[in-house]
Protein backbone atom coordinates (compact mmCIF):
# COMPACT_ATOMS: atom_id res chain seq x y z
CA UNK A 1 0.00 0.00 0.00
CA UNK A 2 1.59 3.24 -1.15
CA UNK A 3 1.25 6.39 1.05
CA UNK A 4 0.84 9.65 -0.23
CA UNK A 5 2.40 12.90 1.63
CA UNK A 6 0.10 16.07 1.22
CA UNK A 7 1.62 18.89 1.36
CA UNK A 8 -0.51 22.25 2.98
CA UNK A 9 -0.43 25.24 0.76
CA UNK A 10 -0.95 28.30 2.65
CA UNK A 11 -2.31 30.56 0.06
CA UNK A 12 -1.47 34.67 1.40
CA UNK A 13 -4.62 36.99 0.43
CA UNK A 14 -3.86 39.91 -1.22
CA UNK A 15 -6.06 42.80 -1.03
CA UNK A 16 -5.91 44.89 -4.28
CA UNK A 17 -7.39 48.38 -4.78
CA UNK A 18 -9.80 48.29 -7.14
CA UNK A 19 -9.89 52.34 -8.92
CA UNK A 20 -13.54 54.17 -8.89
CA UNK A 21 -13.92 54.07 -12.81
CA UNK A 22 -13.88 58.13 -13.94
CA UNK A 23 -16.81 59.75 -13.68
CA UNK A 24 -17.80 62.82 -16.14
CA UNK A 25 -20.00 65.71 -15.41
CA UNK A 26 -23.11 66.50 -18.33
CA UNK A 27 -22.77 69.98 -19.10
CA UNK A 28 -25.88 72.28 -21.04
CA UNK A 29 -24.03 74.95 -22.73
CA UNK A 30 -26.18 78.26 -23.24
CA UNK A 31 -27.64 79.68 -26.49
CA UNK A 32 -29.76 82.94 -27.60
CA UNK A 33 -32.16 80.36 -29.64
CA UNK A 34 -33.23 77.37 -27.44
CA UNK A 35 -36.40 77.81 -25.48
CA UNK A 36 -36.32 77.88 -21.71
CA UNK A 37 -39.40 75.18 -21.30
CA UNK A 38 -37.12 73.09 -24.32
CA UNK A 39 -34.48 73.30 -21.63
CA UNK A 40 -36.38 71.82 -18.42
CA UNK A 41 -38.26 69.34 -20.91
CA UNK A 42 -34.56 68.25 -21.86
CA UNK A 43 -33.61 67.93 -18.15
CA UNK A 44 -36.42 65.90 -16.84
CA UNK A 45 -36.59 63.55 -20.24
CA UNK A 46 -33.05 62.91 -19.92
CA UNK A 47 -31.52 63.45 -16.52
CA UNK A 48 -34.96 62.67 -14.87
CA UNK A 49 -35.15 66.01 -13.05
CA UNK A 50 -38.07 66.85 -11.24
CA UNK A 51 -39.89 70.36 -12.63
CA UNK A 52 -38.31 72.64 -9.77
CA UNK A 53 -34.35 71.18 -9.87
CA UNK A 54 -34.67 71.23 -13.70
CA UNK A 55 -36.08 74.75 -13.74
CA UNK A 56 -32.87 75.49 -11.33
CA UNK A 57 -30.48 73.82 -13.68
CA UNK A 58 -32.17 76.05 -16.75
CA UNK A 59 -31.67 78.98 -14.89
CA UNK A 60 -27.93 78.66 -14.20
CA UNK A 61 -27.47 77.89 -17.82
CA UNK A 62 -29.41 80.98 -18.77
CA UNK A 63 -27.11 83.00 -15.72
CA UNK A 64 -23.85 81.44 -16.62
CA UNK A 65 -23.83 80.23 -19.68
CA UNK A 66 -23.05 76.35 -18.44
CA UNK A 67 -24.87 73.90 -16.26
CA UNK A 68 -24.70 70.69 -14.78
CA UNK A 69 -26.87 67.99 -15.83
CA UNK A 70 -25.42 65.17 -13.72
CA UNK A 71 -22.34 62.96 -13.39
CA UNK A 72 -21.39 59.78 -14.47
CA UNK A 73 -19.49 57.06 -15.92
CA UNK A 74 -18.21 57.62 -19.34
CA UNK A 75 -20.69 55.37 -21.39
CA UNK A 76 -23.29 56.79 -19.47
CA UNK A 77 -22.46 59.91 -19.78
CA UNK A 78 -21.48 59.70 -23.75
CA UNK A 79 -24.96 58.21 -24.45
CA UNK A 80 -26.75 61.42 -22.47
CA UNK A 81 -25.03 63.68 -24.63
CA UNK A 82 -26.01 61.65 -27.64
CA UNK A 83 -29.45 61.86 -26.84
CA UNK A 84 -29.73 65.48 -25.95
CA UNK A 85 -27.90 66.46 -29.00
CA UNK A 86 -29.91 63.99 -31.60
CA UNK A 87 -33.31 65.17 -29.47
CA UNK A 88 -32.09 68.79 -30.01
CA UNK A 89 -31.72 68.50 -33.37
CA UNK A 90 -34.66 66.78 -34.42
CA UNK A 91 -36.62 69.38 -32.78
CA UNK A 92 -34.45 71.92 -34.63
CA UNK A 93 -32.84 73.71 -31.44
CA UNK A 94 -29.18 74.54 -31.20
CA UNK A 95 -28.88 73.40 -27.68
CA UNK A 96 -25.24 71.69 -26.96
CA UNK A 97 -24.43 69.22 -24.32
CA UNK A 98 -20.54 68.03 -23.51
CA UNK A 99 -19.01 66.23 -21.12
CA UNK A 100 -16.06 66.48 -19.07
CA UNK A 101 -13.84 64.31 -16.14
CA UNK A 102 -14.43 65.40 -12.65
Amino acid sequence: MASRQREDTVLEAKKSKVKAPPMFKVLLLNDDFTPMDFVVIVLQKFFLLSREQATQVMLKVHRDGIGVCGIYPRDVAATKVEQVKSYAKQHQHPLQCVMEET
